[in-house]
């Protein structure tokens, strides 16, 4: 009893300290990710245009030892101009929400993949909306400073979380930007340690169908399986999974504005580590303008999340492990 105590004690602090000392705070997306932009439609959408629910949700993640006043700095927040997405006149406004504080991120209803219930719970600690302003259009808003204090701590994340809210309010066009965890308020400056991940990825893809998006869900030690369901991908070519046991295993991809899912088993050497989920567009006749929502669960039904600089690096198949079929529900 006394050496599974140890244990599991010594596989705690592993994962707080993988978790605390993997990289830094990125751009958001991140380099490795390879995805141009985050998308966020207005209220009144079509949800074929790419967007299930109109709210995209990131927390943050600063750690322990940072002390310092920091900022969350967005690129391109206004709707119109160089890089939105317009059906007709720019007529959507944005909202921008940043919250901290007890049950930022522990309230079961931050974890929803729709914007239900009590998912704005905690501290609103900054708000702002954006419209088709010219000011905004390719520069960045920053948001702050914020003391990391102000975040909820959580013990298992050695670290303070906040909770970042982009909803769009009104209107019907895509709202294309990127984010920022900065120690300035005017450059681009990570903090060490930091990361950030979602429950549900809404984002934009390359339209050269020579890039590679990938996205990196963390596959925690209590997975048996998992179930990986994408919307609205536009037949654009294959979705597919790598891992150190999965070698490019397809999932069923989505047409427009419906959903796929695709149930994967998990094999010992998988858990704690994550995968790399890769969009792999069409050569022949890439689809323009594609934009995708993805989300992960477990075998009860729990999200998984999806750090931007994923946890124990981007997994490599080692071969070693034979690649299992995937089964589909």
């Amino acid at each position: 009893m006394i050496n599974f105590v140890i244990m599991k004690n010594l596989f705690l602090v592993l994962i707080l300290l993988i978790l605390t000392i993997t990289g830094m705070s990125q751009p958001i997306p991140t380099t490795e990710e390879n995805i141009p932009f985050l998308v966020t439609f207005g209220g009144n959408s079509d949800i074929k245009w790419g967007d299930d629910d109109f709210c995209e949700i990131f927390f943050i993640l600063v750690p322990a030892n940072y002390i310092q006043p920091f900022y969350i700095r967005v690129f391109d927040p206004n709707c119109g101009g160089q890089y939105d997405e317009a059906k007709g006149p720019f007529n959507t406004k944005t909202s921008f929400s940043i919250y901290g504080g007890k049950g930022c991120y522990t309230d079961p209803d931050s974890k929803n993949i729709d914007p239900k219930g009590n998912y704005k719970a905690g501290n609103l600690l900054a708000s702002k909306i954006f419209a088709d302003d010219a000011k905004y259009d390719n520069n960045w808003y920053s948001f702050g400073p914020f003391n990391p204090s102000e975040g909820e701590m959580v013990t298992d994340f050695g670290g303070h979380i906040f909770k970042l809210i982009v909803q769009g309010i009104s209107g019907d066009d895509g709202n294309l930007y990127r984010l920022f965890v900065s120690t300035s308020s005017t450059e681009n400056k990570p903090i060490e340690g930091g990361n950030a991940f979602t429950f549900e990825y809404t984002f934009r893809m390359h339209d050269n169908p020579n890039n590679i998006s990938h996205i990196y869900p963390y596959i925690d030690n209590k997975v048996i399986s998992v179930k990986i369901t994408n919307f609205d991908w536009d037949n654009d070519g294959i979705i597919r999974v790598i891992s150190i046991a999965k070698n490019g295993i397809p999932v069923d991809i989505s047409s427009e504005g419906d959903w796929k899912s695709t149930v994967l088993p998990i094999v010992q050497q998988e858990k704690n580590t994550s995968f790399d989920i890769q969009f792999i567009k069409e050569k022949k006749k890439p689809i323009r303008n594609n934009n995708v929502v993805v989300y992960v669960t477990n075998q009860y039904g729990e999200m998984l999340p999806f750090y931007v600089s994923p946890i124990g690096g981007i997994p490599k198949y080692e071969g070693k492990v034979k690649a299992i079929q995937n089964k589909k529900k």
